[in-house]
């Protein structure tokens, strides 16, 4: 398995924003107020801003408990798919999952997965062995993974038998559509902003 870690993704991601003009700005904000942020952030980048102002979308809701092939047939009519910001893709199996291609975060790969009454939004941050001092690395994870909204970080053991930490975030299988795409896209968003945060515990080079 050629599993990358999220630097890499987010050295596609810093290098697509360039392509596009846009240039990066720090600010500083409660943490309260990340998901207000997030969503004027993402207004902004758009040509037309008032076009993705938050709330001016509707998305389908959702009655009953998803399986994974509804909410693939579902998500697939949804931004950002059908806008080309990302891609999904339906890996069948005893256990099928959705695989998805967030273009928009330098192709970052985005499982999700319908748990019994549960939804399983994952992706990779990196393997351990890239960590320099994993004990002082889980201490400060611990300590400040709440400041990533909706997002926990797990350390777990993929098929090749690797250690690697992953970000992760759930949801209920009856949550709404709207919230499930908006759970992915800060999934995505936090897999970046982690990689930064946490790059000085890693022993790889991680901006561009």
């Amino acid at each position: 398995m050629n599993t990358k870690s999220s630097a890499h993704y987010q050295r596609e991601y810093r290098k697509r924003l360039r392509q596009q003009g846009l240039v990066k700005k720090e600010v500083w904000i409660r943490p309260e107020h990340s998901e207000q942020l997030a969503a004027v952030e993402k207004s902004l980048r758009s040509a037309d801003p008032d076009s993705q102002v938050p709330g001016g979308t509707t998305m389908s809701e959702n009655t009953s408990a998803w399986t994974t092939m509804s909410l693939y047939e579902a998500l697939k009519s949804e931004e950002p798919f059908t806008g080309g910001n990302a891609s999904i893709r339906l890996i069948d199996g005893i256990e099928p999952s959705l695989e998805l291609e967030m273009h928009e975060y330098g192709d970052l790969p985005v499982f999700i997965t319908v748990y019994g009454e549960q939804i399983i939004a994952e992706a990779v941050l990196w393997p351990q062995e890239d960590v320099k001092d994993p004990a002082e690395f889980n201490d400060t994870v611990l300590r400040t993974h709440k400041y990533f909204p909706l997002s926990t970080i797990s350390l777990d053991s993929l098929r090749d038998g690797g250690a690697y930490y992953q970000m992760f975030g759930a949801l209920s299988a009856t949550s709404r559509l709207r919230n499930v795409v908006y759970e992915i896209e800060t999934l995505a968003r936090n897999v970046i902003q982690a990689t930064e945060a946490y790059s000085g515990f890693l022993s790889v080079e991680v901006s561009a």
